[in-house]
């Protein structure tokens, strides 16, 4: 009986096994039809995937070109720019500080910054790392230059006004994470860089490195590609330059690889105790009542499922499932179509397929509603979309249709642009919004009396719409000087 036992016991090991095996081959494949197809939509030059499942990479591959002009292909040795995604390893960076009892999220920055205005002298590191400072941002002022000393730069954002008041709302901010850096700095005496890197990526020697030059080169870095010219359909490399102080939220280089064990340090708490960890992942208590955000974290829902994560010049994001231990990192270095999220896609898709039970369909047809319109002819796509309509009824798409329609503008597709926003306007009659676009197309195609009818509807349905008002002045303009 008991060779008996054992010997169905080794079947059942072996036939799980392989079960596992197969299940694991189909989500590879699954992942990678999908990605596939999303970076040949998207044009994307370069990019790199990995999922982490029950603390294992059951998927990490490579694509594209790391440069387009001197034809290098993405590999484990690419150190991409992640841009804002930069904003996690900062936060971590600051909640080491509170794991060691040297920082306190109630902690007055004026504890730590000289030279602030009397206004911003109670402001707590919580409303730095939650975007509730109400500071003004410092990347917004044509006077603040890159290149002048952080004193200076103080000195100048000293006399601005404050943008709300502190712990009211949410409002993304760069003055946050400038603060955030010197803050380390003055705790610990190093510089950011050093802290970073030391306390973070201590045994790591190459493939993480911080600059927010994005023209510039580095030994196996991609190169940023923008500005896609659908006539020539070739990219501009980017040569901007955020300088120095903004290392701590767009400045992190780093490779797939590398990022993979970050984030197995992060899960096994070798950075910070667990419960430091999941402090960081708590909504902040928004005077609004109305905002909802992490400290330094984006909370995001798929399929009533909250994931915790960031994202950084449309290109790249991570987003941890702490529930589901799942975990995807998706990085890239450019695509054709600016204002789609496609880093949200891809990890809202690619979260799907890894862990059905996170299969939000909703999202999933956003997504091949966005896909029909930019590969198929204008009829197709839209017969598709009144067909999904009739299914579901109750889904609205009026942000996704005024994405699209401005993407097939800036792409030469004037046409099917206006019959895009067209469709927006009979789904959504009452949105200013919508007959603000549809106006726009019209004008653009120097369609001017039917542009003037739409601005006027879009001002009717939204009486403080000064974009239409200004538009309607520039069209008198235009026709009275021609007739």
């Amino acid at each position: 009986m008991k060779k008996i036992f054992n010997g169905f016991l080794f079947l059942f090991v072996i036939n799980f096994s392989f079960g596992q095996n197969t299940n694991n081959q189909l989500t590879e494949q699954k992942i990678d039809s999908y990605i596939k197809e999303v970076i040949e939509v998207n044009e994307i030059p370069g990019a790199a995937l990995a999922v982490i499942k029950n603390g294992k990479v059951i998927y990490e591959k490579y694509f594209g070109k790391a440069s387009l002009e001197e034809n290098k292909a993405v590999d484990k040795n690419t150190a991409f720019k992640i841009f804002s995604t930069t904003k996690l390893i900062t936060n971590v960076g600051v909640f080491q500080l509170i794991d060691k009892g040297k920082l306190s999220l109630e902690d007055p920055i004026s504890k730590y910054l000289e030279n602030l205005p009397k206004e911003w002298q109670d402001i707590k590191i919580k409303n730095l790392l939650t975007h509730s400072s109400g500071l003004p941002d410092f990347v917004k002022f044509d006077d603040i230059s890159i290149s002048i000393p952080y004193s200076e730069k103080l000195a100048i954002l000293s006399k601005k006004p404050m943008e709300f008041a502190t712990g009211n709302e949410y409002r993304y901010n760069q003055t946050n994470y400038l603060f955030l850096a010197k803050i380390i700095e003055k705790i610990t005496g190093q510089t950011f860089e050093d802290y970073i890197l030391q306390n973070q990526f201590p045994s790591i020697q190459s493939g993480v490195y911080f600059s927010s030059n994005f023209g510039e080169a580095h030994p196996n870095s991609a190169f940023r590609y923008v500005n896609y010219n659908y006539e020539t359909k070739k990219y501009t490399k980017s040569t901007t330059n955020s300088g120095f102080d903004a290392h701590s939220s767009n400045g992190l280089n780093i490779t797939l690889q590398n990022f993979i064990k970050w984030n197995k340090n992060l899960d096994n708490d070798i950075f910070l105790k667990k419960e430091t960890k999941y402090s960081m992942w708590k909504p902040f208590s928004y005077g609004n009542q109305t905002d909802r955000f992490g400290y330094g974290w984006e909370i995001t829902p798929l399929n009533k499922i909250l994931s915790y994560g960031f994202s950084g010049g449309n290109e790249t994001a991570f987003r941890k499932f702490v529930n589901n231990d799942l975990t995807i990192i998706f990085l890239s270095n450019g695509h054709k179509y600016s204002n789609l999220y496609i880093h949200s896609q891809v990890i809202n898709h690619v979260a799907s397929i890894a862990d059905p039970g996170l299969t939000d369909e909703y999202l999933l047809a956003d997504e091949k509603l966005t896909q029909d319109f930019l590969k198929l002819d204008i009829d197709k796509s839209t017969e598709n979309y009144f067909n999904l309509k009739k299914v579901h009824p109750e889904w609205d798409f009026e942000f996704r249709l005024n994405a699209i329609g401005y993407t097939l503008m800036n792409y030469g597709r004037i046409n099917d642009a206006i019959k895009v926003f067209e469709i927006n306007t009979k789904e959504n009659p009452k949105s200013g919004n919508a007959f603000d676009s549809l106006a726009e197309g019209f004008f653009n195609n120097n369609q001017f009396e039917i542009s003037k009818e739409n601005y006027k509807k879009a001002l009717e349905l939204n009486p403080d719409n000064t974009n239409a008002k200004e538009m309607l002045d520039k069209i008198k303009k235009i026709t009275e000087k021609k007739s």
